[in-house]
């Protein structure tokens, strides 16, 4: 009789549940996309619609069992966006939730960073973070905007860890997504509560940390439509989960990941920082390796935003083929040239995680002849951006680590087309793989239910014997040539949008608290 192991994916821009066999095989998947809302009168902030969200998790549950007896199913774990944070009361109840991007707390960092001169710098070195993204901002805003919200918090937890309790009734945490909250030691792989109290906050509110693939509980919700009893694992991080879906388990193996954000991921052994804070160090999921880590931001969610904004016709087009209206757009950029006739979006920057913002959102160099300039030329366009900043901050991770890189493996929806894993190729001269399972993450995170089942030995040897490969892109030498020069060309042209920026006359499409 087959059995099943149940994955749960809360990501930036939708939450997910994958249904998968115990050799690994897809078995369904259901999501919804959801939205993160700013707050009334909280500038940059993103909360976290913790009831409505749990609503359609548990719809996403219910979709995926429908075909299969429940129980079934060995085990669930749970993914989600790093960085994110839920904030309980005594009794394990809700009391506040914010989404990754949130950036509220900007007047917070600016305070802490004037207050305790070079405590960023120094708890950097520790955790790998800043205070960009980092838990201890947000909490010196909860203390003095939601004062009453902040005297009843008794704990605090990642995303993921939020739907392990809302399972099991459980709060603890993963070493993999609680580094991200920044209050973290990358050496010992746990909560540094001491960073808290020296910055004054709540020192007795981070739970216990235990490894990904450990059984923390059972189901006790009844809402879920999973029966009681059923063994609940943790999972983990969605990047650190999904590098070990596409078997990037060891030392200098490299990952893509193209999702509503992209990350170019490289393991390491020995957690140390750059002095310029230039990247982000994180713990991956196995034991003993860390990740150095940089960050493109919101190349998914500006395909999503190209497609729901000037795309109408194709979405149309795509349903009456019964397809995806990415692949509409694909068949109409594959004749597009190498560098889109010129075309320069301006999006994400490279990483710099010290000080990190970015350009307002523009086309550079559109033209006025529709046969060129047109959705299928844009449409690369973004495509071949979202390459070149992976590869700049792939470059950047190079020179930090020392690690020769000569293949990348790609995954995440941006893998499931046929032309941005070429493009990814040719602009950064590697080899890239794509595995056969697209679904990455939510593979790593039934892998680690699958571990706390029983059913793998480790992470790590799962990891090598399920993942199985649907093809590689070999890199064009003379499209390598042209994206190079290509490369020169935006760097120079972001530098000059940055300037409009910092001169007032255009906005930020994000910039980190503090800033």
């Amino acid at each position: 009789m087959t059995k099943y192991l149940l994955a749960i994916d809360a990501g930036t821009g939708s939450g997910r549940a994958v249904l998968f066999d115990t050799k690994g095989k897809q078995i369904a998947v259901s999501g919804e996309e959801w939205t993160h809302m700013s707050e009334e009168d909280v500038p940059h902030s993103m909360g976290f619609d913790y009831g409505k969200n749990w609503e359609l998790i548990c719809r996403c549950i219910e979709e995926v069992t429908k075909e299969i007896e429940v129980d079934d199913i060995l085990s669930v774990s749970a993914t989600s966006m790093r960085e994110g944070i839920v904030l309980y009361d005594d009794e394990g109840k809700e009391l506040w939730a914010v989404a990754n991007v949130d950036a509220r707390a900007g007047v917070e960092v600016k305070e802490l960073k004037e207050k305790f001169p070079g405590i960023e710098e120094e708890f950097y070195a520790l955790s790998g973070q800043t205070f960009a993204l980092g838990a201890l901002p947000r909490l010196l805003w909860v203390k003095k905007h939601r004062p009453e919200i902040y005297e009843k918090t008794a704990k605090i937890s990642m995303i993921s860890d939020w739907i392990l309790a809302k399972l099991s009734g459980v709060i603890v945490s993963d070493p993999s997504n609680a580094g991200t909250a920044g209050v973290f030691d990358l050496q010992k792989r746990d909560w540094m509560p001491e960073m808290a109290k020296r910055v004054g906050i709540k020192s007795d509110i981070f739970p216990s940390c235990v490894e990904t693939g450990t059984v923390i509980g059972e189901v006790k919700d009844k809402e879920s439509v999973l029966p009681i009893g059923t063994k609940v694992v943790m999972g983990g991080g969605d990047v650190q989960l999904g590098a070990a879906g596409l078997g990037v388990v060891e030392e200098g193996e490299v990952a893509v990941l193209g999702g509503s954000f992209w990350q170019q991921v490289v393991n390491i052994k020995n957690p140390k920082t750059p002095r310029d804070m230039s990247i982000r160090i994180n713990p991956h999921v196995i034991k003993g390796l860390s990740q150095a880590e940089g960050i493109t931001f919101f190349s998914g969610l500006v395909m999503r935003w190209f497609r729901d904004a000037l795309c109408e016709s194709e979405k149309e087009f795509a349903a009456k083929r019964e397809v995806d209206t990415y692949v509409i757009l694909e068949e109409m950029a594959k004749d597009v040239p190498v560098g889109s006739y010129g075309i320069l979006p301006i999006f994400s920057d490279v990483m710099k995680y010290g000080r990190w913002y970015h350009a307002s959102p523009s086309f550079l160099n559109l033209g006025l002849d529709p046969k060129r300039y047109n959705k299928g030329s844009m449409f690369r366009s973004l495509q071949e951006n979202a390459c070149i900043v992976s590869a700049e901050n792939l470059d950047n991770i190079e020179k930090f680590t020392g690690i020769k890189i000569d293949t990348i493996v790609f995954a995440g929806g941006a893998s499931k087309g046929i032309l941005w894993p070429q493009i990814l190729a040719d602009v950064t001269g590697k080899k890239v793989k794509i595995p056969e399972v697209k679904e990455a993450t939510a593979l790593g995170c039934a892998i680690a239910a699958g571990v706390g089942a029983g059913v793998y030995e480790s992470i790590e040897k799962a990891a090598k014997e399920i993942v199985t490969w649907d093809r590689s892109c070999i890199p064009s030498p003379e499209n390598h040539e042209l994206y190079k020069k290509i490369r020169e060309k935006w760097k120079i042209a972001y530098e000059t949008q940055l300037s409009l920026v910092n001169q007032g006359v255009t906005e930020s499409m994000w910039k980190a608290p503090g800033l």
